[in-house]
């Protein structure tokens, strides 16, 4: 007869399982034939399990160990030849010392103590009273609380309880027409799994170019291991049902520092309106790890830094701000890329004059369309400053308004700069007239306008313009 043995520890405290050898069970085996994980960045994954079967005739239950501890149930599908499903059970009540102490109240285990002296056991017959923080049992008349009398104790079981496994197991209740084994599929979603992108920029700011290496790094934080698996990944976003109507999820454009949308079609494979990445070859994703893949590999894309300034409304300020120092570059072909960019963070380094890489700043970036503009902030100049002031505003009449903007610029540094100056205007309820502009500026849209101002080294500029609202 096979029996299952437990080590006692202190009071009420039980350490792992340990089995007959011949009862041996192997909670890390692979029961898959092919196994391949598309991973989605919001905690879910498609996981579709090729396994080999073996049916008897007529109605029967099969059981199918190994699947996700996050399963989500009622997302499973399963095909087989000659089957009919008449009812599945999800069972994640797993085996631990703990559970298997709680599934045996009620019930006799065998005590065995070992004398420490002689190596001598005494094996006793002891029923299971409580487990309510420390196992109570009951050995003939005597009522006992198990515990460290420095003796090693272990407890005897007979079995494993029906309702405990050593894996999260799915359980079918099947009607077969022919016995035997054969092929079946089975997919499903699971929660617990999830993945991001991490960039790692090196910029060089005389040659104007950047290297971009980008990493997809998958965290699994279920208790399943995944063995031998194909992973894919999915950059954008996938809808949810609990998602609908929700406002923040309608607004969350997070193209930070996007200055143009791409009219260029990646490489990448695309899955409806996202793409899908298919890491090379299989590997193995443990339970509980993260691991970190290279998808993304480009070299001397054209970059250049550049110096921005933004003003939301008609506002100064007391003190002088300093500029985001930014890198602008384009993921198109022509840029030296042509390649999609999903959401992530992007850790940019520069080679300092001894030749060593140093970190300069970092910025997260949306899902970016291969072929767009992107202004990349890593920062702020220490040397270079701006001091907007609202000089003068003017009542014209209820409806209409003049706003007189003045931005002092310096720069303490050695080198002549030229700061983008960009104020936003909001046009949805007003139109706007630029009257005077102490140098041309660009429109950029019905909202925003940029200056780009020079500054001369340890020198100063001053941008005054002048812009009449009017009521639409």
């Amino acid at each position: 007869m096979k029996k299952l043995i437990l080590i006692m520890g202190l009071l009420g405290a039980i350490s792992a399982p340990v089995l007959a050898q011949s009862a041996q069970l192997d909670v890390d085996k692979d029961f898959s034939d092919s196994l391949s994980l598309t991973i989605y960045g919001d905690n879910r994954a498609l996981v579709e399990d090729d396994r080999t079967i073996r049916f008897s005739s007529g109605d029967h239950v099969v059981e199918l160990p190994g699947v996700s501890s996050a399963i989500l149930p009622q997302s499973v599908t399963i095909k087989a030849s000659n089957i009919e499903i008449i009812e599945q059970n999800f069972d994640f009540d797993l085996l631990t010392p703990a559970k298997l102490m709680e599934k045996a109240v009620g019930e006799y285990v065998e005590i065995v103590k070992t004398n420490p002296a002689t190596g001598k056991e005494e094996r006793e017959r002891a029923k299971v009273l409580s487990v309510n923080n420390g196992v109570v049992i009951q050995v003939g008349d005597r009522i006992e609380v198990l515990r460290d009398d420095n003796i090693p104790t272990r407890v005897v079981f007979p079995k494993v309880p029906d309702n405990l496994r050593a894996s999260p197991t799915l359980s079918l209740r099947v009607d077969s027409s022919l016995p035997g084994s054969r092929s079946a599929n089975m997919t499903y979603i699971s929660s617990g799994l999830t993945w991001k992108t991490d960039y790692v920029a090196v910029f060089d700011e005389v040659a104007k170019e950047m290297s971009l290496q980008g990493w997809a790094t998958i965290d699994n934080t279920t208790n399943t291991t995944f063995h031998d698996a194909e992973i894919s990944v999915v950059a954008g976003h996938v809808g949810k049902a609990n998602n609908r109507n929700n406002y923040n999820n309608y607004n969350r454009n997070n193209n930070r520092g996007q200055r143009r949308g791409g009219i260029e079609a990646g490489s990448a494979e695309r899955i409806g309106d996202n793409y899908i990445y298919r890491l090379p070859g299989e590997t193995t994703l443990a339970s509980k790890q993260k691991k970190q893949i290279s998808f993304v590999d480009a070299d001397k894309i054209a970059a250049e830094k550049v110096y921005e300034y933004y003003n939301w409304n008609f506002s100064g300020n007391n003190n002088p701000i300093n500029v985001d120092s930014r890198i602008a570059y384009s993921n198109s072909k022509a840029g030296g890329m042509g390649e999609a960019l999903p959401a992530g963070t992007v850790r940019v380094y520069a080679k300092d004059k001894n030749d060593k890489a140093q970190f300069i700043g970092e910025e997260s970036i949306g899902h970016i369309a291969a072929g767009s503009d992107i202004s990349m902030k890593i920062g702020e100049a220490f040397d270079i400053t701006v001091k907007p002031t609202l000089a003068k505003t003017t009542n014209i009449s209820s409806r209409v308004k003049e706003f007189e903007m003045l931005y002092e610029l310096r720069n303490a540094s050695d080198k002549a700069v030229t700061v983008n100056v960009y104020q936003f205007m909001p046009g949805r309820w007003y139109d706007y007239e630029i009257l005077e502009e102490s140098q041309s500026g660009v429109q950029k849209s019905d909202s925003q306008r940029m200056w780009a101002v020079k500054i001369p080294s340890e020198g100063e500029t001053v941008l005054v313009f002048k812009t009449r609202q009017s009521w639409k």
